[in-house]
């Protein structure tokens, strides 16, 4: 049994399941696993890999020996589906005419897709800067926060994630990416997670979560920003309206800049272009990335107002790849695509119906101690007892496991959370056979544990 220090965020790649799951691969993929771990540094969430993947396309991965599996996991890039021809086309094009632009020039595509962009915002929000990754706008982010504000210190939500690099770590609160690192900067002070009391509608109780943010914020004047995700992707936890309503409330009142992060969760996967527009609050400044390259290219964008332009004498990212014109390509066409196939009235669509069939499964199955989700974000969440939520971390494992062998791949978070994304270009077809699969995995787990 391993400890729940390490029930956090991902799956567990150190336990008996993982390696009873080696035991059924075959040898030209455990060959290729083997190479795989003495080639790259070894790190949590990452060693030993699952399986070696050699393909994708649309909803689907495809490992070394030819299997499929629907992809609800894909790291949150997969929005529009893997190889996406019409981005792949656009990219394409962009790469025979200029594929790179040196940071010091401007090129069209990078102004086009800015203009684009920011036409999706509130109109005071002007301004925009790029980086190749998520991790790397956080940093911009705090940054600015800085210079805006003259405050060093940050707010964030505990057991919070917000990229990889130290900085990034400092505003997070997960050990596994804090061990071994000591002092970090900026100094961060956390509060508690909003839990999800009813749906996003509700002003529910979690307006208490809320109310702490002003407790540290009058203790200590250093405090020049507040960071969280509008809605939390890992264990999907929606706040409500009120929660949202009072942050905004109190980031207003004492000056503190209010940083939403929608790396993982802007672009439709919640039902609209970003999280923050399912609730009246408007914020100083958003982070967004993965999706932003459809798969394709790394590439993520800080979006703020038009006041906060005034760090003309410093560098605020400065990355070789800032005004990628095969970024902006790819972004562009994600918008497009978007657009173009209406796939926010789709997925809201989808909302309904996978709702309505989560709902099924936990009236049927004990083991389901709660179903969350949004647009096509959803949580089922196992438990030992519906009393006692005991978690049902072992169960959720096996279960995890037993899809994967059906052609289903998605991640566990908490220890007893299946985390179920989708690409958002999914079939309804495509949809019934994946809640099939973990239909058929919950039944099949109740006969192993019992």
């Amino acid at each position: 049994m391993l400890h729940n220090n390490f029930l956090v965020e991902g799956d567990v790649n150190i336990s008996d399941a993982r390696k009873d799951w080696y035991k059924i691969l075959d040898e030209a993929s455990l060959n290729l696993l083997e190479e795989d771990a003495t080639l790259f540094l070894h790190q949590a969430l990452s060693t030993p890999c699952l399986q070696t993947i050699v393909s994708c396309e649309g909803i689907f991965i495809t490992d070394v020996t030819g299997k499929k599996y629907m992809d609800f996991h894909g790291n949150s890039v997969h929005h529009i589906g893997y190889r996406n021809k019409y981005v792949i086309d656009k990219v394409k094009r962009q790469m025979d005419i200029l594929p790179f632009s040196p940071r010091r020039y401007a090129n069209p595509v990078s102004i086009d897709f800015s203009k684009k962009l920011l036409s999706l915002f509130p109109k005071n929000f002007q301004r925009v800067l790029f980086a190749p990754g998520g991790t790397s706008v956080i940093g911009i982010a705090l940054k600015l926060a800085k210079v805006v504000t003259g405050k060093h210190k940050v707010v964030s939500l505990q057991d919070s994630f917000h990229g990889a690099s130290l900085d990034a770590i400092a505003v997070g609160g997960e050990e596994q990416f804090k061990k071994y690192m000591g002092t970090l900067i900026p100094e961060t002070k956390n509060i508690p997670q909003p839990l999800t009391y009813k749906n996003i509608l509700d002003d529910g109780d979690d307006v208490v979560y809320a109310n702490y943010l002003e407790k540290i914020i009058e203790n200590d004047n250093q405090i020049g920003a507040f960071i969280a995700e509008t809605i939390r992707n890992t264990d999907v936890q929606i706040p409500s309206a009120k929660y949202w309503k009072r942050i905004r409330e109190i980031c207003t009142k004492h000056k503190v800049l209010l940083i939403i992060d929608e790396i993982a969760i802007a672009f439709g996967r919640t039902g609209k272009m970003f999280a923050f527009e399912h609730y009246d609050f408007e914020p100083d400044i958003v982070c967004l990335g993965k999706s932003l390259g459809a798969g394709i290219i790394p590439f993520a964008a800080m979006v703020t107002k038009e006041e906060y332009n005034i760090a003309a004498d410093i560098s605020l990212g400065h990355y070789t790849h800032e005004k990628s014109p095969l970024g902006a390509s790819a972004a562009l066409a994600m918008l497009e695509y978007i657009d173009d196939n209406r796939l926010l009235q789709k997925v809201t669509e989808d909302e309904i119906f996978v709702r309505a069939a989560l709902e099924k499964l936990k009236n049927k199955y004990t083991i389901i101690g709660d179903i969350r989700g949004i647009g096509l974000l959803w949580a089922i969440e196992l438990v030992k007892d519906r009393f006692t939520k005991e978690k049902a971390n072992e169960e959720a494992e096996w279960i995890m496991y037993h899809c994967l062998q059906n052609g289903l791949s998605f991640k566990i978070s908490q220890g007893n959370v299946l985390q179920l994304c989708p690409p958002l270009i999914i079939s309804r077809s495509e949809l019934i056979i994946a809640i099939d699969i973990i239909e058929h995995a919950i039944i099949n787990c109740a006969k192993n544990f019992a």
